[in-house]
């Protein structure tokens, strides 16, 4: 059952939380911003917990009733704020579920708490609407607003919230959890932690995902064998790439991992440090190749491929200019 003990890293966020429940001086309004798969739900959920249990302690009893409810979503004080449209939280999602419901009184609890998952979605009505209820809150109302991105939110919003960003988790402590909660093996672990960055939520998709093996395994033979390919293979290689759009920043990534382990073997000539040490001959013979320029220019040539895509350029494209730039610093 979760627990503030059970949140990895994030120790100036859980002080925060964990003070105010201790002195009774909670916010009536808190923004967590965090990225995507950091764990914004699950802090949110404990310490909604925290705040309606009824041992009323520093962390969650597991349990009093109440703490029972939240654990299954269904403590009838702790609302999860609910959209129709994937990608808008509307004025009308904000009104119902938060406006006109804050005015009853806690069905069974001291608060009556309301997470707005993807707060970042709301559009500027929603924001307004919000605004109201956030300026002349009754006592027992908290909201906790989850967003990746706080700017998103209007000025007027963020200053009436406690603004709590979450932190990159070191990667010790997600390689430990890998390994030890998760049983992955260490060579598996270190890449999940060289790609996740800090992001435990990622680690932990990466880790038990066959699909990202699979992303990775295409991803290294291609790099494996770039040098040597022909443009028909590379033009190939990009109708197979296109298949993983959705992770392609997971894809390119990858690609970048692998040229950093290029770079560090080329500046120490020491495997130990590597993320893809098994591949170790090919990445010897890429850094033989490769000048540091052309090392660079491909880690360059990385993000701008992925800033292309994120402004919706031709995949083709973006991809066919990255593959060539790659081919023709390595050669």
């Amino acid at each position: 059952m979760p627990g503030f003990k059970d949140i990895i890293g994030q120790e100036q966020l859980k002080e925060h939380m964990q003070t105010a429940l201790e002195t009774g001086k909670v916010s009536h309004a808190y923004v967590i911003q965090g990225e995507r798969f950091a764990g914004k739900e699950f802090i949110a959920n404990v310490f909604a917990m925290a705040l309606q249990c009824e041992k009323g302690g520093v962390e969650p009893c597991q349990e009093c009733h109440s703490c029972k409810q939240a654990v299954n979503r269904n403590q009838p004080d702790i609302i999860w704020v609910t959209h129709e449209k994937p990608n808008t939280i509307g004025v009308e999602d904000v009104r119902i579920q938060i406006n006109n419901d804050m005015g009853i009184k806690p069905y069974s609890s001291r608060h009556k708490i309301y997470i707005i998952s993807e707060g970042e979605k709301m559009t500027v009505q929603a924001q307004n609407a919000l605004l109201k209820t956030l300026e002349e809150p009754p006592e027992y109302g908290i909201i906790l607003i989850l967003t990746t991105n706080a700017d998103a939110l209007l000025p007027t919003i963020l200053s009436r919230c406690v603004v709590l960003h979450m932190k990159p988790v070191k990667d010790e402590l997600v390689r430990n959890f890998l390994m030890q909660t998760m049983e992955i093996p260490d060579y598996k672990a270190d890449i999940c932690v060289a790609f996740a960055r800090g992001n435990i939520g990622k680690a932990k998709l990466l880790g038990s995902s066959e699909e990202f093996d699979h992303v990775r395994e295409e991803a290294v033979t291609l790099m494996k064998y770039i040098g040597d390919m022909e443009l028909s293979e590379i033009v190939a290689a990009i109708k197979k790439i296109s298949e993983y759009k959705l992770e392609i920043n997971d894809y390119l990534d990858i690609i970048s991992i692998w040229y950093r382990d290029v770079l560090l073997f080329k500046a120490t000539n020491d495997v130990n440090h590597l993320i893809f040490k098994e591949e170790i001959q090919y990445i010897r013979k890429v850094a033989d190749k490769c000048a540091y320029e052309g090392i660079e220019q491909i880690l360059e040539a990385l993000e701008k491929a992925k800033s292309r895509l994120n402004a919706n350029v031709n995949f083709e494209l973006t991809m066919e200019l990255l593959l060539m730039t790659i081919q023709e610093n390595q050669n």
